[in-house]
């Protein structure tokens, strides 16, 4: 599965002359599912689509808040597409799950985005119709987001997950800037004390 996230302050879907849906400021997904993907696979992509940090905080910090955090809206449109395999210069779409397989995989997607999030603020496209989405991209910020190989170990994945949350625990816990500070103040007159240097923090977070 693989999804592209453009942060937006507005978007829309077409069909024909109908505008069929629309948000103002959120995220739109475009997702694009594969012979691959396995149910266990979209509570992975829903959490990470809707905890993905690309919005600033209440101070003006960019990359601290999620869709979820700001209350913002999504539009969800799916695209086969994404599942594209170049032969020479002709795209190769045989990667993409079939229709009559994707289209109730796409709908479990949604549901489960409206379960963990408000349903009233996750919008869709028109599964399987051709469509004009107009996406007014905000930065502009994209994101690609695509679920890790098959071939991983899934223990080394839990385990992975489990090191990014106690970092942000950590985080949520780390001193104050005056405290740090401080504490380079002492150890500047303080020879004995540890030399640690204030390197730069990534503000890339897993939820």
């Amino acid at each position: 599965m693989r999804a592209v996230i453009q942060r937006v302050t507005q978007a829309s879907v077409t069909v024909g002359d109908e505008q069929i849906s629309s948000i103002g400021r959120g995220i739109c997904v475009l997702l694009g599912i594969s012979l691959e993907d396995k149910q266990k696979d979209v509570d992975y992509m829903v959490r990470k689509i809707l905890n993905l940090r690309v919005f600033a905080d209440e101070s003006g910090k960019p990359w601290c808040k999620s869709v979820m955090d700001k209350q913002y809206e999504v539009l969800c449109v799916s695209q086969f597409t994404l599942q594209c395999i170049l032969k020479g210069n002709k795209p190769d779409f045989h990667m993409a799950m079939p229709s009559e397989q994707a289209e109730p995989f796409y709908n479990d997607i949604l549901q489960q985005m409206r379960k963990t999030y408000k349903p009233d603020l996750i919008k869709d496209g028109k599964f399987g119709a051709y469509m004009q989405v107009h996406i007014q991209n905000d930065g502009p910020v994209t994101i690609e987001l695509e679920m890790p190989t098959s071939t991983a170990d899934p223990k080394h994945l839990a385990k992975l997950e489990k090191q990014q949350q106690r970092k942000e625990k950590t985080r949520a816990k780390a001193p104050s800037e005056s405290s740090r500070e401080k504490s380079v103040h002492r150890s500047k007159d303080d020879p004995s004390a540890s030399s640690g240097a204030d390197g730069d923090v990534s503000s890339e977070r897993e939820p």
